[in-house]
């Protein structure tokens, strides 16, 4: 940007077809604009790295900041494609974004929570649970997530794993990831009544009630979390839409809830369940599908052209089933809803880092 373009502004930004319309400073970038100001667009990461707030500009300018290639390559930005994260407004825009929500966002803040509970599900996942200020109360909708802010003023984003009405507190899954500055100390020194800083609510992962479509809910690993809060939401409210759920993990073991599944089941009749495993062992003595879990799907529902997809996890799940379930089961584009997590390097969401 030259001097010029970063003190000009602030512009107008309308998103289509809602006509829903926020102003965005020069310096800033959209989605941030829309954060502030209630406007409840798709996003994930907020780095540039996930993908999720792409959407396609009608009219205006912008300048795009870092963001990484798999997000947005430089063939979609010259067909018209921003990363709502990522890009700066050099003019009034005008975006097309069919996922924009027509209820505020609930405000963000910053609050301590304790460590209530420790507990190991499998040997590199742990439940954790927190406690948050009496005198004060985080909304969010099922399925969002918060970051924590560590002493460096580093971050890590975990997805909520309860539906608002299990609070006041927060459930979170966290994988370990060897190395990992966060999650070490999950799986090592962590004790509870430790003190921890978060901030949120964030993401746009939760379930649009505005619908009575029947859904897929598809994660691998610990995307299971955020899924396990929409399915809480969703017994909650006796919302009785048909959902199948594919939970798809390298062994048995990743399945680290199944039997919290089950017990849904029996109790929710419009709830089915699929595990799948990919990497079943002989000692597993596994009976159940095997293969990509995304592809399980597939086999199952050749035609998703009347159906909502929630999807969470790997972001190769994640933009597997993107690609494939709008190419080969017609669903509309604009029915997939997702939250991928990436790795440390991506510098964004890891359900471990």
């Amino acid at each position: 940007m030259t001097p010029t373009e970063a003190t000009a502004g602030p512009f107008q930004v309308t998103v289509q077809p809602s006509g829903r319309a926020f102003s965005a400073n020069a310096d800033e970038a959209l989605l941030a604009a829309a954060i502030r100001q209630g406007i409840g667009l798709p996003y994930g990461c907020k780095d540039g790295a996930c993908g999720s707030c792409k959407c396609r500009k009608l009219e205006g300018q912008v300048v795009h900041r870092s963001h990484q290639s798999k997000a947005l390559s430089a063939e979609e930005e010259a067909a018209g494609y921003v990363l709502t994260c990522s890009a700066v407004a050099l003019s009034d825009v005008v975006l097309e974004s069919r996922q924009v929500t027509d209820e505020s966002a609930f405000p963000i803040k910053k609050m301590p929570a304790r460590v209530l509970a420790l507990e190991k599900k499998s040997h590199d996942v742990m439940v954790i649970r927190l406690q948050l200020p009496a005198n004060d109360t985080m909304r969010f909708h099922a399925g969002q997530y918060v970051e924590f802010i560590l002493r460096d003023g580093s971050r890590r984003s975990y997805s909520m794993a309860n539906a608002p009405h299990n609070g006041p507190g927060l459930e979170l899954h966290v994988r370990h990831m060897p190395g990992g500055k966060f999650t070490d100390h999950v799986f090592g020194a962590m004790k509870e009544k430790e003190i921890l800083r978060v901030e949120g609510p964030y993401g746009s992962f939760f379930l649009r009630e505005d619908s009575s479509k029947p859904m897929i809910l598809l994660a691998s690993g610990t995307g299971f979390a955020p899924i396990k809060a929409i399915i809480e939401h969703m017994q909650a409210k006796r919302i009785d839409r048909p959902a199948t759920l594919y939970w798809g993990g390298r062994r048995p073991e990743d399945l680290y809830l199944d039997d919290w599944i089950r017990a849904r089941c029996g109790e929710m009749g419009n709830l089915t369940y699929v595990p799948v495993v990919s990497n079943a062992t002989p000692e597993d003595n596994w009976t159940g599908r095997t293969g990509f879990v995304h592809k399980a799907v597939l086999e199952d529902f050749p035609d998703l052209s009347g159906h909502q997809v929630y999807a969470c996890g790997a972001p190769i799940v994640v933009d597997s089933a993107r690609a494939e379930y709008s190419d080969r089961a017609k669903l509309p584009p604009e029915e997939f809803y997702a939250d991928a997590f990436t790795t440390e390097a991506d510098k964004h969401r890891d359900q471990g880092s």
